[in-house]
């Protein structure tokens, strides 16, 4: 089970017994793991523990939706289905488990408890003896824990900065060397000789003129910041090469560089820019990801896709910076009477009469009460 680190620290507090805690980390985030098997099973397995079972079952249910043939999933829907007294429907999932895994252990003792307790009133006095979590699906674990990482990584540290230190020393490796980010390893990326000899055009009709080392600093910066992780900061960089008289082949890798850049979430994102500077001069933004507050209204909500417009810095329902369509391509749950927060991608757009403007394709949004506050 790989999880990245909002999902680690819930799984973390639910080895700690911690339920609650759990369901307050990750609630808030359903838009963002919308298709997460491993949030919905992290959470319904709280829920379950918590002793919420509607919660648990609506979780486990659509990460049956994402794996259908999970057993552990397939474990979490009986029990809630016994505790509703639906012995019948029980029965089927924990007989399906079986069918996959004939060893599971917590199908064998629950079809055994059943045939003891016959009768929804039988398993009733069951749960209510307080056995019930005998036949809870197994509950999340981390792949490896601190404790059995931690010896062998101390010592592999140790190792590599002894060694570090002595390749230094014999000058085989520079100082300021040693360590590298993995992204400084694209090659690829790096402007060669013909580029730089070359780095501009002439003729033609550009948004912005450069000179020849005005290209150069602007791509060698982008490439700086794209190793540092600050992605939407390069990006600015490298769009405005892309719209400038900079040559072909320099802003075929800058779209290059472009494409090796990931999708952050509302904990990443390091560069964040205001709805006026995007506003302004939007092509430089282009596929930029943004964090803005605000209300929505005109909400038009389908199967498939949401859709709204954004009433963008209204959150306090005393100033409005502008208004900005956002679109999301999957369903998402949105109160139009309370402030939220989106992570979107800025999309350039034009007006009949010619001039630019923005529109946002929704990535995930965060609605809680204290958003405006």
């Amino acid at each position: 089970m790989r999880l990245d680190p909002i999902l680690s620290r819930a799984v973390r507090l639910l080895m700690r017994k911690k339920y609650g805690d759990v369901i307050s980390i990750l609630q808030p985030e359903v838009v963002r793991y919308h298709d997460s098997f491993n949030y919905y099973y992290i959470l319904g397995s709280a829920c379950l523990r918590a002793g919420d079972l509607g919660g648990a079952f609506t979780y486990f249910k659509r990460a049956r939706e994402i794996k259908m043939l999970d057993p552990s999933v397939l474990l979490g829907m009986a029990v809630c289905y016994l505790h509703r007294g639906d012995t019948g429907k029980a029965v089927d999932l924990y007989l399906e488990v079986l069918d996959s895994e004939s060893r599971n252990r917590i199908a064998k003792k629950a079809l055994q408890v059943l045939r003891k307790n016959s009768g929804p009133e039988g398993i009733q006095n069951w749960i209510d003896s307080g056995k019930a979590p005998q036949l809870f699906p197994p509950a999340p674990k981390l792949p490896l824990t601190v404790e059995r990482l931690f010896v062998p990584v101390v010592g592999v540290i140790l190792f590599l900065a002894l060694a570090g230190g002595i390749l230094v020393k014999l000058g085989v490796i520079p100082l300021g060397k040693v360590v590298s980010s993995e992204r400084g390893g694209l090659v690829g990326l790096a402007l060669e000789r013909e580029d730089r000899e070359t780095p501009v055009q002439t003729g033609g009709t550009f948004r912005y003129i450069l000179t020849r080392n005005q290209v150069l600093e602007i791509y060698e910066a982008a490439r700086k910041l794209f190793i540092e992780y600050r992605d939407e900061a390069a990006k600015v960089s490298l769009n405005r090469l892309i719209e400038s008289n900079a040559s072909d082949p320099i802003k075929n890798k800058a779209r290059l560089l472009i494409s090796y850049m990931e999708v952050p979430g509302f904990d990443t994102l390091k560069d964040r820019f205001p709805y006026a500077e995007v506003n302004q001069d939007p092509l430089l933004y282009r596929d930029c990801y943004i964090i803005w507050r605000g209300m929505a209204t005109n909400l038009n909500e389908a199967q498939d896709s949401t859709s709204f417009d954004f009433l963008v810095g209204y959150d306090t329902r005393s100033t409005l910076e502008g208004i900005v369509q956002v679109v999301f391509n999957f369903s998402v749950p949105v109160n139009p009477e309370r402030p939220l927060e989106v992570l979107a991608k800025v999309i350039p757009v034009s007006s009949a009469a010619g001039e630019d403007g923005i529109r946002l394709e929704g990535i995930a949004l965060h609605q809680a009460a204290f958003l405006g506050k």
